[in-house]
């Protein structure tokens, strides 16, 4: 009898690992976008959000390109230093790369792509450990939202639940989740079931670079830690 080909196995350890050759072409794309773009920007994120990011990312390749990956790969591409340098005066952005942050290269009016930054805010439901934004407590009684057969699993998720002539009945105050405070899997879960979105996910300005002038915007020197992506 012939062996499955479901039950194949699969050496993860022979899995390639992004290695030297990565970093030098990220190192060559983003020497090259030096070139073709007249401005780049640092940019510093809370909350990311991969698809969406992907949306504005797509809105704006006609004019634009972001880049994001670790930090230290993207300083050697610009230099560290003024002596490494690859355009005069750029070492001062790479200084600013640090905690949650890419490279924007664009030839937008600078005007334009503040407008971008500013007003490009996604809402997205919170994932376990970021902060909550807000109290969220469920007073004792009915709990209409929910149909009968979500009893057990709002049980296990911590609610003191029953069901009572086949509504789902809260038997006492319950806190979901309390302001400042993380958010455990249990919450992050219920919070979901009640549409209750508490992750923003923002760019925000650090730096520009040009040929003509440097200006800094911001200083990201705290990094939001709240919601790994």
């Amino acid at each position: 009898m012939p062996k499955s080909k479901r039950n194949k196995m699969v050496t993860l350890s022979k899995t390639k690992k992004k290695g030297r050759e990565h970093k030098e072409s990220i190192v060559n794309q983003v020497r090259q976008a030096l070139e073709d773009y007249i401005s780049v920007y640092v940019f510093s994120f809370e909350n990311m959000r991969n698809v969406k990011f992907k949306g504005l990312r797509d809105r704006l390749k006609g004019s634009s390109r972001f880049f994001l990956g670790s930090n230290k790969v993207l300083q050697i591409s610009l230099g560290r230093t003024a002596a490494d340098e690859v355009k005069d005066g750029i070492h001062k952005a790479s200084e600013m790369l640090h905690g949650d942050c890419g490279l924007f290269f664009t030839n937008l009016p600078k005007e334009e792509v503040m407008r971008v930054f500013e007003t490009f805010e996604e809402h997205d439901f919170a994932r376990t450990g970021s902060l909550a934004t807000e109290t969220i407590e469920l007073k004792e009684g009915p709990l209409e939202q929910f149909t009968h057969d979500m009893e057990p699993f709002l049980r296990k998720q911590g609610m003191p639940v029953r069901l009572n002539k086949g509504v789902v009945e809260l038997v006492a105050d319950h806190v979901v989740c309390q302001e400042g405070e993380r958010i455990s899997p249990e919450a992050s879960r219920i919070l979901h079931l009640l549409g209750v979105q508490m992750a923003t996910f923002r760019l925000n300005l650090v730096c520009r670079w040009s040929p003509a002038e440097f200006e800094i915007y911001r200083d990201h020197g705290v990094a939001n830690p709240s919601d790994g992506s």
